[in-house]
Formats: C-alpha cells, structure tokens, sequence
C-alpha cells in the first residue's frame, strides 16, 4: 500500500502515521503524489470521440482515450502514446484544455491523479479499438452533460464547453 502506508518502504520501521511522513528509523521521507495522466479530447464538427471501457474499474463506461504517464514522460507525450496504443490513430495536440485532480481504483487503493486533458486531431490511421482497452467507441455531443467514468473527464468537457461558448460570444 502507498497511500496508507504503515511501514517504511526503505526500512520496514512501523510509520509514525499516513503519508505524508517520515520514518523515526532511517528518516525516509514518504509522500503520496498525484499520477500524471495524458489526456485527449478528439473534436470533429460539434462532437467528441468517447470510448467504452472493457477493463476495471469502470468498465462499461464512457471515457475518453488517455493514460498514466511513465515514469519521466510528461503528459503530453504519454497523451500521444495513449491514443496511439488505444486507437491506433496518429494525432496532433491541440489546445491545453486543463488538469484536474481525480482518483483511480488501483490494487485495492484509491490513488490521486492529476489528470491534464489537451483537444486533438486525427492526423494518421483509422481508429481501431485495443479490445484490452475498450470495446466500443462513439462520437458524443459536445453540448450534452457528460456522465464520463472519471469526473475529471466531466470537468475537461465542461471547460471545453464553456471555452466554446466564449469563442461563440467572442465573435
């Protein structure tokens, strides 16, 4: 366990409490940080590319294509890698839509996240679903209400809604 962890992951010393904490015995410092994730939101006309997650948690729910960062890519690239590896698709980031502090269900703990979602376009390819990743895909009005599987995906088209409906007043 990282997020509550009660022993020294240096060590084995029993903790003094949850992270964040230091270890009495050898003065590891433990921290329970935010995973990175790269995210993207694939806009065609007035609609998104959502697709229907085939694995846990949350399987049979929409979502949008993206993944934790390795361990020193940035966001971007891992956003570029994941829908290459989910979609089959070569895409070209567009605008920085936002990040947004969630959590994911993993190996029996609830982890933070920091999840960073960009708008893209189709560059190369044809999308064809990772069956591992996703069993479905569907292109969902931008003007609806997510119900997404994460709420940071709600959050991101949320703020792509009402950054389109700027430029809308704006021009």
């Amino acid at each position: 366990m990282t997020v509550d962890a009660a022993f020294c992951p240096r060590c084995s010393a029993a903790l003094p409490g949850p992270p964040p904490v230091s270890c009495a015995g050898c003065g590891y410092a433990l921290f329970v940080n935010a995973r990175p994730t790269g995210t993207v939101v694939i806009v065609v006309d007035d609609r998104y590319l959502s697709v229907l997650r085939a694995r846990s948690p949350r399987a049979g729910r929409w979502e949008l294509p993206g993944g934790f960062a390795d361990g020193w890519e940035h966001p971007a690239d891992a956003a570029v890698r994941e829908a290459r590896e989910e979609l089959s698709v070569d895409i070209a980031l567009r605008e920085f839509v936002g990040m947004f502090i969630g959590e994911y269900e993993f190996q029996g703990e609830r982890l933070p996240v920091l999840d960073c979602f960009w708008t893209a376009d189709v560059v190369g390819g044809e999308i064809v679903l990772d069956p591992a990743e996703s069993s479905d895909y569907a292109w969902l009005p931008i003007r609806d209400e997510p119900d997404l599987a994460f709420e940071t995906m709600n959050q991101a088209i949320r703020a792509l809604q009402t950054s389109l409906a700027a430029r809308v007043i704006g021009k």
